[in-house]
């Protein structure tokens, strides 16, 4: 069958009669579910399902709970996710091209892929089209009612108010959003006025180099360290009278290679698209020309900071000023890495008391720490109370998180609780040897903590505190422990290491005293203590991260230096957030061997 289609748009339909949804960079699919039997279809009609088999191994053990609307028919898009709001779509193509069964297996089992649902268009074999899409969309509650709250099938939310789901959506990068009417029935084709795609465009900056004749595309460029580095292909966006002109421009002035007509730069322009990746410019379009900007300004950095979408409210100052001089990053490469990794980082601040580092002229300059919000912050950064006209460090948000990074920010450090809270969120043990050299030690303890955990069935997480350690995590059910409750458990973990390795491993405070051993550092975890953030950059020589890792990292080889500004944002988007059921996990957690052993 033919799907419905959305109507590209640059204006957002509003009003009451609308519902607004979040439109992922992925596959449009269709899911035929029947007893015994699943489908995977394109909107073209070409069948997915050999190479999403997590998809139908999910719909064949879920069956029994959905059994009384078979058969049923779903339209969706599938997605391999970042976020719940950003889909990685080179994942995803990657693995739509695979033909070898273990390879789609293998791919499977590291990135899942998800079935995001976001109408029914058949319930019980019976055509749902004629419906309006506000029933629809009750019909879809119900049968996902049944089948709870999944990874791989879950729903789409529909949302009435696209102010704050653009907001969440800037936030994560996603693609864009989809404004549908409310009374609308399901009809093939864009041949309506009911739906509409509205994109989340990124916006380049470079100059045109050349234009082929063959295929009437204008090839982009920046300046990547002096030497002019294409980026990609745009034809299209353009009025016809700047197309033609800009047309006549290379054929009458351009030098003849081929099929392509080359000019030095000199003729800028805005492109709107979608990504960047491998010299390929995803969906462009012309956004305008640029007859007044210079090309020298059309920088592998500027493209970076583009790229990044940083907030408007943002007012960028000294971007190429150097933070870190021993590999030469700038300021402008602190705030790029900030903005990618912001939500992965953001939920770990929210609601949190934050100390932070703040080295303006980089990180081998003077510093200072801060727990208080200056006067001259801005109105957005929302005010926490503490005291006579003082109020705490908070970052609830995107626009907060960035003004930090731009006040030259390098430090993030959040207390174990919620601010006002007296209960801690999280148990963690710091593992900090007396050097880098000695970081094989914190492997070491970790891999023996870890084993102690597992026999207790507790759920732990790992990342390197981003300088010489490893710190693990283990998340707490709301109100579940107290900090003394706490404080005993740490300390018969901490002992119990101690124990079993004395020559490597010591809760012995001071540092003259340790002898060259691991320190379990398990008398900093209390209340108002605080810890590096997951995702924060640290102000060390390299520019390396506190990186959430995934627990069979934990072995010979790792070392803290591996995870930098320039590498952690793709190697989540790769791999996926080792911490991102964490959440998830303070709902799971089972506490009472904790309580068992400290009673």
């Amino acid at each position: 069958m033919a799907v419905m289609k959305p109507i590209a748009s640059s204006e957002i339909p509003k009003g009451e009669d609308w519902l607004y949804e979040v439109k992922y960079d992925g596959f449009r699919c269709v899911l035929h579910w029947d007893t015994g039997k699943i489908r995977l279809t394109s909107k073209n009609g070409k069948t997915l399902t050999e190479n999403f088999p997590e998809i139908v191994e999910f719909c064949l053990e879920h069956a029994s709970a959905v059994a009384k609307f078979l058969p049923l028919t779903l339209d969706g898009e599938l997605a391999v996710l970042n976020t719940a709001y950003q889909a990685n779509f080179a994942l995803l193509q990657q693995r739509g091209r695979l033909k070898d069964p273990s390879r789609i297996r293998q791919a499977a089992e590291r990135r899942p892929a998800s079935f995001l649902a976001f109408d029914v268009i058949g319930l019980q074999g019976i055509s749902t089209e004629k419906e309006p899409l506000s029933k629809r969309k009750e019909i879809l509650q119900s049968v996902f009612m049944q089948l709870g709250d999944r990874k791989i099938l879950s729903i789409v939310p529909a949302h009435s108010d696209y102010k704050q789901l653009w907001s969440i959506l800037f936030a994560h990068k996603g693609e864009g959003i989809i404004a549908k009417r409310k009374n609308s029935f399901y009809q093939s084709g864009n041949t309506h006025r009911d739906w509409y795609k509205i994109k989340n465009w990124r916006k380049l900056h470079g100059f045109l180099t050349a234009y082929d004749s063959q295929n009437n595309y204008f090839s982009c460029s920046i300046y990547d360290q002096d030497k002019v580095s294409e980026i990609g292909k745009c034809a299209h966006g353009l009025s016809e009278t700047d197309f033609h002109t800009l047309k006549e421009l290379f054929l009458t002035k351009g030098e003849k290679k081929g099929g392509q007509f080359h000019l030095p730069p000199a003729i800028c322009a805005q492109i709107n698209s979608l990504d960047l990746y491998k010299n390929e410019l995803r969906e462009p379009a012309f956004s305008s020309l640029l007859p007044h900007e210079q090309p020298s300004s059309m920088t592998r950095r500027r493209l970076e900071l583009d790229m990044a979408m940083l907030p408007e409210t943002i007012d960028l100052t000294n971007t190429e000023k150097t933070f870190w001089p021993k590999p030469g990053y700038t300021k402008g490469d602190l705030l790029t890495y900030i903005r990618e990794i912001s939500p992965y980082m953001l939920p770990f601040l929210k609601e949190r008391a934050l100390t932070i580092i703040r080295s303006p002229d980089g990180v081998e300059e003077d510093f200072f720490y801060q727990k208080h919000l200056p006067e001259y912050a801005p109105d957005f950064i929302e005010r926490i109370p503490a005291g006579d006209n003082e109020f705490l460090l908070s970052c609830e948000d995107l626009d907060s998180l960035m003004w930090y990074a731009n006040h030259g920010t390098i430090e993030y450090h959040i207390p174990f609780q919620k601010r006002g809270a007296e209960y801690p969120d999280e148990i963690v043990f710091d593992l900090d040897p007396p050097d880098r050299n000695s970081f094989p030690l914190a492997i070491e303890a970790a891999s023996l903590l870890k084993e102690l955990l597992d026999q207790l069935s507790l759920i732990s997480f790992v990342k390197t505190s981003g300088n010489k350690g490893i710190q693990i995590y283990i998340p707490l059910p709301e109100k579940s422990m107290s900090y003394e409750q706490t404080a005993l458990f740490t300390q018969a973990m901490a002992w119990t290491i101690e124990k079993a390795q004395p020559k490597s491993f010591t809760t012995e405070r001071m540092k003259k005293n340790r002898g060259g051993r691991l320190y379990i550092d398990y008398v900093q975890h209390g209340k108002d203590k605080t810890i590096i953030a997951p995702y924060s950059t640290r102000k060390t020589a390299e520019a390396t991260v506190a990186t959430p890792l995934f627990w069979n990292e934990i072995k010979d080889g790792l070392s803290p230096e591996q995870f930098t500004i320039t590498n952690v944002p793709d190697r989540v988007k790769e791999l996926g957030c080792p911490f991102s059921d964490y959440q998830l996990a303070k709902q799971r957690q089972q506490i009472e061997p904790i309580l068992t052993l400290i009673t």
